[in-house]
């Protein structure tokens, strides 16, 4: 008996999680198939009948970001908050402590830049897809400015920035301070300094 549509999804979703939080710590080159199915739960067959290549489901795990985020707020017992507020909540998750101590859940825009340059058309689709999505957060709270698209992917660039130096070093101290450096320019370009 075939297995339902729904049991496809979800085995499907268990693949590009492990796979996420595997590219997250170790790399595209660093991760196999084999692998990505054993932190799965599934065999290495199984594999293909969800995705054509490796490459293919890199794409998926970064594209899978926006709509998995385990930092993102939740909303479900409340509205949304208006755009400026938004913007305001991300910037300070997107920079905090519990998000950058959190390697397997990263960010694919600080995580995965080297491995995405190289990894070919699908996933740098995902990625760009990604940039759009947070500059679109920040665009939005700016768009009474007539700047305010530049303004925006500058701070997505200051986010982006300040985490991917601070995953550099070995200098706490560096750490905080770049990403809080980076928080508070973006901070003045949000609102509008």
């Amino acid at each position: 008996m075939p297995y339902s549509s729904e049991h496809k999804a979800q085995t499907r979703e268990r693949i590009v999680h492990a796979a996420r939080r595997l590219f997250n710590r170790h790399g595209f080159e660093q991760v196999s198939i084999d692998r990505v199915m054993l932190d799965a739960g599934l065999t290495r067959g199984g594999f293909y009948h969800h995705f054509k290549s490796k490459d293919e489901l890199y794409a998926a795990a970064v594209a899978s970001f926006t709509s998995c985020n385990p930092f993102k707020p939740d909303f479900k017992d409340a509205p949304p908050p208006e755009p400026a507020q938004l913007a305001r909540m991300l910037l300070d998750v997107y920079l905090c402590d519990e998000v950058f101590d959190n390697v397997e859940h990263h960010c694919p825009l600080y995580a995965l830049p080297g491995d995405v340059a190289r990894a070919g058309l699908s996933p740098q689709k995902a990625y760009t897809q990604l940039i759009r999505n947070l500059t679109a957060v920040y665009a939005a709270a700016l768009e009474a400015s007539p700047d305010g698209e530049q303004r925006a992917q500058a701070i997505v660039s200051l986010c982006v920035g300040g985490m991917v130096l601070a995953r550099t070093t070995d200098d706490a101290g560096l750490r905080r301070s770049l990403r809080s450096a980076a928080r508070a320019q973006a901070l003045a370009l949000l609102s509008g300094a």
